[in-house]
């Protein structure tokens, strides 16, 4: 299997494992009734730390997860700021916010993915999946990563998503009208989708 390499990728390979446990905090002013942790939660902080924090209640146990992650068109401002233990990756943080002139911004979006995603796989239940919005910005470099953490074997599909539905006056070239939503499975022998029943209409 062809191997996905980028700038930090020794670094962040096992980041996930070096990341602090912090205790998630229930905020009794913002709650809906009892402050608990076992029900519905609003978690606001960094994603990968509270990716690591929710680690211990669901490993295992997600049956599904949906993300949507910066889609690295070099226009968003986004930054990189994981406290990777690296001389390299400390000279990224004072580089930020990521931008269409960073010629590192792929590998940047790749380093800062990495560990959210081999979060994401070890909380999914052995019937669970994965569901991943994106564009033509990251999408081969998505599908590179996610091969490797889940395994090629266990990719689903690749659905478009039609965004638009008139052509933009300002696109170059071609007017690109749609997204992506990629799915992985952690295991696609023990995954189906719910599938909703034919309707009359459809059947005619």
């Amino acid at each position: 299997m062809p191997e996905l390499n980028f700038k930090g990728k020794e670094f962040v390979f096992n980041h996930h494992l070096a990341v602090p446990h912090r205790p998630l905090l229930p905020n009794a002013a913002k709650s809906v009734g009892e402050p608990r942790l076992d029900g519905n939660l609003v978690i606001h902080g960094d994603n990968l730390h509270a990716l690591e924090s929710l680690l211990p209640m669901v490993a295992g146990k997600v049956d599904c997860v949906f993300i949507d992650p910066p889609y690295n068109t070099g226009n968003e401002g986004w930054c990189y700021n994981d406290n990777v233990n690296s001389q390299m990756m400390q000279q990224w943080l004072s580089e930020n916010p990521v931008g269409i002139e960073d010629g590192l911004r792929h590998d940047k979006w790749c380093a800062m993915m990495w560990p959210r995603l081999r979060l994401l796989h070890d909380q999914l239940g052995q019937a669970g999946s994965l569901w991943v919005t994106l564009d033509d910005n990251e999408i081969h470099r998505a599908r590179a990563m996610l091969d490797a953490i889940f395994g090629e074997q266990n990719f689903v599909a690749t659905c478009i998503l039609h965004k638009k539905f008139s052509p933009k006056p300002s696109a170059k070239f071609f007017s690109e009208d749609h997204d992506y939503l990629l799915i992985y499975a952690k295991k696609k022998d023990k995954w189906r989708p719910d599938l909703l029943e034919r309707t009359q209409d459809m059947d005619e």
